[in-house]
């Protein structure tokens, strides 16, 4: 007898992703495909990210068709809407409703869905090896990417999650704030990934930033002009980067130490694009301790293997 397994779909404003995970809650496939963003380009319009996955689909899910020989799908999810409230909503994730359909009707296999955020949270405590440290405890979790910053409080079911949002930024999120200062500096859209490889590079002593934290209210928007002001005065890109690096690290531990106040002990979760940076994985570890967890960087970017192992919980229990 071939033996079952979830498909998820999710079509984010950055990358196309389809993964499988199997009855015992193990990802197999993984499948992602970028927005093609053109050179100098900070990001996409809704349209231009409706028709870069309408190209992308297709080729996924031929590769999909190949990983599904030997098992016997049992369901299919997709992320509909970015957050877990009823106002949020965003063209590309038609997309993926369209794909999902289509999926469940040709396999006749029943549908269900979740939002980016929720597949994202998913995906991080997978891709922490905490599922089952987390399972059934109320986290705080941050969700840190180029369309996002937000500061979350979750609660685990057995059938998926409660996410109440605790704070975030009230202007510029992390992964904008990243890309914005990378293309500036001439490195490629996504810039995470460059900008990381340069601070490496650094062996000056960073410049203290000046954070902007109320709470669990960040701004992150004075970071692109002091970047920015950096780099005219030394002209110096690995420094530069490493400051980025910084700041960022200091606003999530800002954060991170006011949710501990107000909920002592509390494990913490890091998920989104911008936590798959294995620098400031490594600063904020060291500083915060115990039960703080990051994620493997293939997900903690976009993907659906979140999506994947919810719609397998929503179907088992």
């Amino acid at each position: 007898m071939l033996e079952s397994c979830y498909i998820g779909i999710d079509t984010s404003n950055y990358t196309t992703s389809v993964a499988v995970a199997n009855e015992a809650g193990e990802i197999i496939a993984n499948l992602k495909s970028p927005l093609p963003v053109k050179e100098g380009g900070r990001g996409l319009r809704q349209s231009d990210a409706v028709f870069a996955h309408t190209k992308n689909l297709p080729g996924l899910l031929d590769r999909l068709a190949e990983v599904l020989k030997g098992y016997r799908p049992a369901g299919v999810a997709y992320s509909c809407r970015p957050r877990d409230a009823e106002d949020s909503y965003m063209p590309c994730f038609l997309t993926g409703a369209v794909a999902a359909h289509a999926v469940a009707a040709a396999l006749d296999i029943p549908i269900e869905t979740c939002s980016h955020q929720a597949g994202h949270v998913m995906a991080a405590l997978y891709g922490a090896g905490a599922t089952s440290a987390l399972s059934g405890r109320p986290f705080g979790a941050f969700h840190v990417s180029g369309g996002t910053t937000e500061a979350l409080l979750v609660t685990p079911y057995e059938d998926g999650f409660g996410i109440r949002l605790l704070g975030g930024s009230a202007d510029l999120h992390a992964g904008q704030a990243v890309d914005r200062i990378g293309v500036k500096m001439g490195l490629a859209f996504p810039c995470g990934p460059h900008l990381e490889l340069l601070a490496k590079e650094n062996t000056k002593k960073i410049p203290k930033p000046r954070i902007s934290v109320s709470g669990l209210t960040c701004h992150l928007s004075g970071l692109e002009n002091l970047a920015l002001k950096l780099l005219s005065d030394t002209g110096d890109k690995p420094l530069v980067a490493a400051f980025v690096l910084r700041f960022i690290a200091d606003t999530l531990y800002a954060m991170a130490q006011e949710i501990r106040r107000e909920h002592p002990g509390m494990p913490l979760l890091f998920g989104g694009g911008v936590m798959s940076n294995r620098m400031i994985a490594q600063d904020l570890t060291a500083r915060l301790g115990k039960d703080v967890y990051f994620s493997a960087p293939q997900f903690s970017a976009d993907n659906a293997a979140g999506v994947a192992l919810l719609c397998r919980k929503k179907f088992l229990e």
